[in-house]
């Protein structure tokens, strides 16, 4: 443990003593870096700020905390509580070697000093919600009301049935919904689970509720239910305007690599890779196969193959 400054030197003996307990002074003085004059004033640094350290001398003897003693509750706002959750499980999620032992010591020093409150409103995000850091569009989406994600991700920990008033584009609507979990993808929030309305499994976005409450009802969910998962495929297999099928001549992990996961559902064939897809607009989805590094053949719609041709002839356009 490397420290530099007085003060981080003497806040390191605080976190030491609450963590061991008991810490002989060579032992303490060597954790923090400094000699045992030094610490000496350390601690009486800590005794000036109200934080009382008892002193024992001897063989077996050391600095330890008073019996009881428990610094005054962290108190955050809802918004920071929220920002504070959500930046652990990012930190967690970001894939770096040194990432996950480090949030979880930060986690359970804050935790230590928490009322039980906060503790159980950052454990439900760290329980519930899922981030896709791979593929944020920073401009996708506007910002969720924090406190819908608040009670959903508290809900969802809690197996506790909500009631939403959802707005779509043609209207709004409430429905009594089960929260099994919440999802960062794409620039939105999503809120995934059994709507009991529509008698299924559905995706709502977080900006598009309204209102969001308790009811007095509780419900089961899979235990290792993949969110992200789910969300992905639920788009991608979204009804529109067109059906697509399209034959990729490749094996299912080149086309996986080659294309983005909401683009449809792929699945291996005996000459290649089938992909079924939905589209509104088959002139982008003619742009996205022109990008192909490798030869397709399409199923249907007869229409997707005039918006390729349409491709063809601007890229031939645009060449010469």
């Amino acid at each position: 443990m490397v420290m530099s400054l007085p003060t981080t030197r003497v806040l390191a003996v605080l976190e030491l003593l609450q963590a061991h307990g008991r810490m002989s002074g060579p032992e303490l003085a060597r954790r923090v870096g400094v000699d045992g004059r030094t610490l000496r004033r350390y601690v009486a640094s800590l005794e000036e700020i109200g934080v009382p350290v008892t002193a024992e001398r001897g063989r077996h003897g050391g600095y330890a905390l008073v019996p009881d003693f428990k610094l005054p509750p962290m108190v955050f706002t809802n918004d920071e509580a929220l920002a504070l959750a959500l930046g652990l499980l990012a930190a967690r999620g970001l894939g770096l070697a040194g990432a996950v032992p480090a949030v979880a010591s930060a986690q359970a020093k804050l935790e230590r000093v928490m009322p039980e409150a906060l503790k159980r409103r950052v454990r439900a995000i760290d329980d519930t919600v899922a981030l896709d850091l791979a593929r944020t569009d920073a401009s996708g989406g506007t910002g969720a009301d924090n406190a819908a994600l608040v009670v959903l991700s508290q809900a969802a920990q809690a197996r506790q049935r909500v009631r939403l008033r959802y707005r779509t584009a043609s209207g709004t609507s409430e429905r009594d919904f089960d929260p099994w979990g919440l999802a960062w993808r794409g620039g939105r929030w999503y809120a995934v689970g059994h709507c009991h309305l529509r008698g299924g499994m559905r995706s709502f976005r977080l900006d598009r509720i309204e209102h969001v409450h308790d009811v007095p009802a509780s419900f089961g969910r899979p235990e290792g239910f993949d969110i992200l998962a789910h969300l992905v495929f639920s788009v991608a297999t979204l009804s529109r305007t067109y059906a697509i099928e399209v034959l990729l001549r490749t094996d299912l992990a080149t086309a996986q690599r080659e294309t983005f996961d909401t683009i449809g559902v792929l699945e291996p064939a005996g000459e290649g890779t089938l992909l079924f897809a939905q589209a509104d607009d088959l002139a982008w989805f003619a742009r996205e196969l022109s990008r192909l590094p490798f030869d397709f053949e399409i199923r249907h719609p007869e229409a997707l193959r005039e918006a390729l041709r349409a491709q063809v002839a601007r890229l031939q356009c645009l060449a010469s």
